[in-house]
C-alpha cells in the first residue's frame, strides 16, 4: 500500500471513479457504499449526464460516506460542486480551468489533480501547483469518448523516473494488465469499467488486489 496524496492520512492502491452509465443500474450511492466497504480509500465522482442539482445532491451524500470511512473524495471537473460539498479535492482535465486559478477558488488545503498525457504536461502541472497527476491513458479505453490515443507504458516509465509528486496510472487498466502497470512503478491505479461493470464489485476489488500483490513478488 502506497502513500499517494499529500495532506491526507490514507494509503491507497486503487483509485475508483464513478460512472452511472457503467454501473448496471446500481445507483452511484450504492456503488460508493460497496467501494468503501471493500476498502477503497480514494473515490472520484465523475458523472457526465446529470444535472448540477443531482450532482450536488450525490456529492453531499458521498462526502458524508467517505468522511465516515476516512476516505478521500475527489470531484471531477466541477469546482463549484467540490466547494459546495466540501470535497477533499478536484480533478481537472487539460481543457478545464488552470490549476493555479482553481487553487485560488478552493484553497491550499484541498487536493488538485490534473490529467496528463505527455512529459510537457506533467512538468507544467508541477509548475502550476498540482498535488498529483493522472498518467494515461496507458491502454485503449472506451470509458471516455474524448480521450487521446494511449500514451503507453513508456510515458509511465518517464514519469517514474522524472516526477516527484504523486501520480495515478489510468486508462484501460484491467485485471489482466494491472501487474504490468505496477511492475513499471505505479503505486496507485485508477479504474472505472473494470470495477463498476463487475457483477460483484467487492470480489473484483479483491481480485485486483491479489494481482497487485503478485506483481510485487
Amino acid at each position: 500500500m502506497a502513500y499517494i496524496l499529500p495532506g491526507s492520512s490514507l494509503d491507497a492502491d486503487l483509485y475508483a471513479i464513478t460512472d452511472d452509465a457503467l454501473s448496471f443500474n446500481r445507483s452511484v450511492i450504492e456503488v460508493v457504499k460497496q467501494l468503501l466497504d471493500a476498502g477503497i480509500r480514494i473515490i472520484q465522482y465523475r458523472e457526465k449526464n446529470k444535472s448540477s442539482n443531482s450532482m450536488l445532491k450525490d456529492c453531499i451524500t458521498i462526502k458524508k460516506l467517505t468522511e465516515e470511512a476516512n476516505a478521500c473524495f475527489i470531484v471531477n471537473d466541477h469546482v463549484d460542486i467540490a466547494v459546495l460539498c466540501n470535497a477533499d479535492g478536484v480533478h481537472l482535465g487539460q481543457d478545464d480551468l488552470p490549476v493555479d486559478k482553481v487553487r485560488e477558488l478552493i484553497g491550499k488545503e484541498k487536493i488538485i489533480g490534473l490529467s496528463t498525457h505527455s512529459p510537457q504536461q506533467a512538468q507544467k502541472a508541477i509548475e502550476m501547483g498540482a498535488d498529483y497527476i493522472g498518467v494515461g491513458p496507458l491502454y485503449p479505453t472506451k470509458t471516455k469518448k474524448d480521450v487521446c490515443e494511449p500514451v503507453t507504458i513508456s510515458y509511465l516509465d518517464w514519469v517514474v523516473s522524472h516526477i516527484a509528486i504523486p501520480f495515478v496510472a489510468i486508462g484501460g487498466i484491467k485485471q489482466h494488465n494491472i501487474q504490468e502497470v505496477i511492475q513499471h512503478g505505479a503505486k496507485c491505479c485508477a479504474l472505472v469499467s473494470e470495477i463498476l461493470s463487475a457483477p460483484n464489485i467487492p470480489l473484483r476489488i479483491q481480485e485486483l488486489r491479489q494481482a497487485i500483490l503478485l506483481a510485487h513478488t
